[in-house]
């Protein structure tokens, strides 16, 4: 049997840029264990006015600006589906609600369900709202008859960085970079993500040719 490439969609909100950071360590672990992966952000809401009064935020609109848009179809396309955003009072920031909210016609025809789901985040303090917001955006996936697959304790980074919902960083308002310790476990989530979703993926096939 020809091996199966999983098709990851990571889906993300960044703002100052932490987020697209992770986003993309999280791709290295997908592609390094034999994922194809698009790399998606999401449509920005803020007005042009508040992110220009933020030289961080422009800064980082400027630089991803051929990030190419999140749609639909790129969740339709993929076998699994990351989301990024930084917490926004212990919930996903709008954004990336927004874009959640726009695929109720995908997920009234069952179209959203079966695929792997997992996510990520980033807050400004320690105990700032990481497992909340990773719990709070797992709450849709239910809701979409997903399967979330998280990091657990299932490799040795995980007693290092403590979040078994999924990679987090704490970077106080952009002071603090992001450490070896959360680039491995953000590159071990992906990793774990493309191979969780290969085995679904083999499975079904296996049963389907039956």
């Amino acid at each position: 049997m020809a091996t199966v490439t999983p098709k990851v969609a990571i889906i993300y909100y960044s703002s100052t840029g932490t987020i697209h950071e992770l986003a993309q360590e999280y791709a290295k672990g997908l592609e390094n264990a034999g994922a194809e992966v698009r790399l998606r952000k999401v449509r920005e809401l803020a007005p042009p006015e508040a992110v220009a009064a933020n030289e961080a935020w422009q800064r980082h609109a400027e630089a991803t600006a051929d990030v190419p848009e999140a749609t639909a179809d790129d969740v339709l396309w993929a076998d699994a589906v990351v989301f990024g955003s930084p917490t926004r009072y212990g919930n996903i920031a709008a954004q990336l609600k927004q874009f959640i909210d726009t695929l109720g016609p995908q997920w009234a025809q069952g179209q959203l369900a079966d695929k792997v789901y997992s996510g990520f985040t980033s807050t400004s303090t320690a105990h700032g709202g990481q497992e909340s917001t990773l719990l709070a955006l797992y709450n849709t996936i239910h809701h979409f008859g997903g399967v979330i697959v998280t990091p657990g304790y299932t490799d040795p980074i995980q007693f290092t960085v403590g979040n078994p919902y999924g990679p987090s960083h704490v970077d106080g308002q952009g002071s603090i970079p992001i450490s070896d310790d959360t680039r491995h476990a953000t590159r071990y989530a992906g990793q774990r993500i493309a191979t969780v979703t290969r085995q679904l993926v083999a499975g079904r096939s296996e049963v389907a040719a039956v």
